[in-house]
């Protein structure tokens, strides 16, 4: 009798038991409640880094520019050398709904060595909106609408609950092919790695936020040194959340649906370059851990399907168990993003496109074309 497929599928299926039970419930995606109404005001300043976001950038203004917000909310747009009218689309747009003072619009000097390109937008934005004497910071992105209460729940969620940085995932384009079999799963993947429960709790190190939309007190800005402090990182905003929790701060992250990406994948080599950009980065650059991780991801999300077809006996059985607890996991993202339940079974698929897209990110890297993002390669380690 030969014990290996036996042992590597029940290993499989262990592994989806620890996921499911043990790994902060990441799985379980849901809109938090709505917080209670702030009584107080507040002033939130928004610093929106834009290349070249001439398709986006309107609707993004306007979003943020009309926000049921009981305080006051101004805009600090930084136009990082576009060439598509991005800001002259902005003006126009705060214009039409009556918020033209409310808008800044400053131009990016050019990019020093040690930055990314977006941070360094970011960086130049903020000293701008510093100097607007901010109770909140709002980093936001060029291709982000803003639900109409937005604003107003991150303030109150964050003043309830004295929370240094409220972030939300917002609702990622699911409309075609491509993204309905990819965006989910990066969702899936993205709170596997940072579970929300985890980064909430001031006891545990884990944290993590999503550079869509993050609402941060100047004051914990300023404690970690600035956004210089994390100048060059690609993963900006996960190295921004663990450098505000581990000095002190407190952290939370959700999911939204009533604020939505306006960026649209509509091929798999959109899809390909997003997921390529930043993932040799999340392991550190390292061949060992690029090694482990490719077995990790065959282990997890190939065995068992493989199992569950071609195997035969306890083999069979612990790899239809596996695959069945993967597509239990999930399952309440593709409810999120209101999607067939069948396209909870094909994760195995979804997760081999990921494993290739991550040796093409290490491929990149060691050609010296890391990081490409928006016409750049950022800088990276080594290079």
């Amino acid at each position: 009798m030969n014990l290996l497929p036996i042992v590597v599928s029940a290993a499989s299926l262990l592994i989806w038991l620890y996921l499911l039970m043990f790994r902060g419930r990441f799985w379980a995606v849901a809109e938090p409640q709505a917080a209670a109404p702030l009584r107080a005001e507040r002033r939130v300043v928004a610093v929106i880094p834009a290349r070249d976001e001439a398709a986006g950038i309107g609707a993004a203004v306007t979003s943020l520019l009309t926000q049921n917000h009981d305080g006051t909310l101004s805009i600090v747009l930084v136009d990082d050398h576009s060439t598509d009218g991005t800001a002259e689309i902005a003006r126009r747009a705060a214009e039409a709904c009556g918020g033209a003072d409310r808008l800044t619009i400053i131009a990016a000097r050019d990019l020093p060595a040690g930055w990314t390109g977006k941070l360094w937008a970011v960086s130049e934005g903020l000293l701008r909106a510093e100097a607007m004497a901010p109770d909140f910071l709002l980093l936001t992105d060029a291709d982000i609408a803003h639900g109409p209460d937005n604003v107003a729940q991150l303030v109150a969620r964050a003043e309830a609950e004295q929370r240094d940085l409220v972030s939300l995932m917002v609702k990622l384009r699911c409309r075609s092919w491509p993204e309905r079999a990819l965006i989910p799963a990066f969702v899936f993947f993205f709170f596997m790695l940072y579970p929300p429960r985890w980064a909430a709790d001031p006891t545990l190190r884990s944290a993590g936020a999503a550079g869509g939309c993050m609402l941060i007190r100047p004051e914990a800005l300023s404690r970690i040194g600035g956004i210089q402090a994390i100048r060059g990182a690609l993963i900006d905003d996960c190295s921004l959340a663990a450098a505000i929790k581990h000095s002190g701060g407190r952290i939370r992250l959700d999911v939204t649906q009533s604020t939505e990406s306006l960026r649209d994948y509509t091929g798999w080599t959109e899809l390909w370059a997003m997921i390529a950009r930043s993932a040799f980065t999340q392991l550190r650059y390292s061949t060992l851990l690029l090694a482990g991780t490719v077995f990790g991801l065959g282990l997890t999300y190939l065995a068992p399907p493989f199992f569950a077809v071609f195997g035969s006996g306890l083999a069979r059985l612990f790899g239809l168990a596996a695959w069945l607890a993967m597509a239990a996991a999930f399952l309440p993202t593709i409810r999120f993003y209101r999607l067939n339940p069948l396209w909870s079974l094909a994760l195995p698929a979804i997760a081999a496109f990921y494993a290739a897209a991550t040796i093409g990110s290490a491929v990149e890297y060691w050609r010296g074309r890391g990081g490409r993002w928006k016409g750049r390669v950022q800088a990276v380690p080594g290079r």
